[in-house]
């Protein structure tokens, strides 16, 4: 692990060229839709099309859908790459993107990041916020437009911060969620708030969640989390005090530990960390300076 920042965060590797240029260029992308080389990702209910062991994505199959339900991701090496809405999975070989984001490759891991973080939007954004007038695809899949005051609406995406705390003694402050199962902590996390900078959301996340001030703050990375529109923000903040209150009521149980202490319990399943998809296993990873074994489970 590299102490300067994180890295081989699994959604935030993309090669493919996004060619935004291309997006209202309407001939070429009916003539790139139907070349003998374009390469199509299916999404049906947010997961993907996918083949073979280890998964990668399923590009072969060029569906038959209207315009406004394909959208254009880019070009790779001169071959076009869409997304497309179908109406079911078909033979069932859709995954989730918790399912198969780690293990796919960088290509198709951007993709896929891209293709569903669309569709999120595109399922929920059928109207115009201004009017309520419908509201129709344009821009290749990256705008909407409204059909009655004409308003263009662009795709969202919402902050979050996600932050390392740790103490003076290097000790990693990890919470868990009331929602949660007994035994699974992972780091804090939050939504920036309109006219907050991300270290004040930091600073304010963690006093809110577990009562702890913070002084210094450090940016680490960063990887979009389409589930369903969230880019989160990575940080290390350190803390000015350690007596943990639980002040919202979204943390349950918050305990610090030491690197020894922490690997201890995750080969005894006392603790189950976040899986390797997130970006909260990493800023683990990086607090603990090594990869850390998976739970059995």
């Amino acid at each position: 692990m590299t102490r300067d920042g994180l890295a081989d965060l699994s959604l935030a590797r993309a090669v493919v060229d996004r060619d935004a240029l291309r997006r209202t260029d309407t001939g070429w992308l009916r003539h790139a839709w139907s070349a003998d080389g374009a390469r199509v990702v299916r999404v049906h209910d947010g997961r993907v099309a996918v083949v073979g062991a280890p998964p990668r994505l399923d590009l072969d199959v060029r569906p038959d859908v209207a315009e406004d339900q394909r959208f254009f991701l880019g070009v790779d090496e001169g071959v076009p790459y869409f997304a497309a809405l179908v109406d079911d999975d078909g033979d069932g070989s859709f995954q989730g993107l918790r399912s198969v984001g780690a293990v796919l490759d960088a290509r198709d891991a951007g993709l896929v990041v891209h293709a569903v973080s669309l569709a999120n939007w595109h399922a929920t954004h059928t109207h115009c916020p201004r009017c309520g007038g419908p509201t129709r695809p344009e821009a290749a899949g990256h705008v909407r437009r409204c059909e009655a005051d004409g308003s263009e609406h662009y795709p969202r995406t919402d902050p979050a911060v996600i932050m390392s705390v740790v103490d003076a003694d290097d000790r990693l402050l990890l919470g868990r969620q009331a929602t949660w199962p007994e035994g699974r902590f992972s780091t804090l996390a939050g939504f920036v708030e309109p006219g907050e900078s991300l270290e004040a959301a930091v600073r304010r996340e963690v006093r809110e969640e577990v009562g702890l001030g913070i002084g210094a703050v450090r940016y680490l990375g960063s990887q979009p989390w389409p589930f369903p529109s969230s880019l989160m923000l990575g940080f290390r903040g350190e803390a000015t005090s350690t007596e943990v209150t639980h002040h919202d009521g979204e943390i349950a149980e918050a305990r610090w530990f030491t690197r020894e202490g922490m690997l201890k319990a995750i080969r005894t399943d006392d603790l189950k960390v976040a899986p390797t998809i997130s970006i909260a296993r990493k800023l683990i990873e990086h607090w603990y300076g090594a990869e850390l074994p998976t739970n059995s489970d």
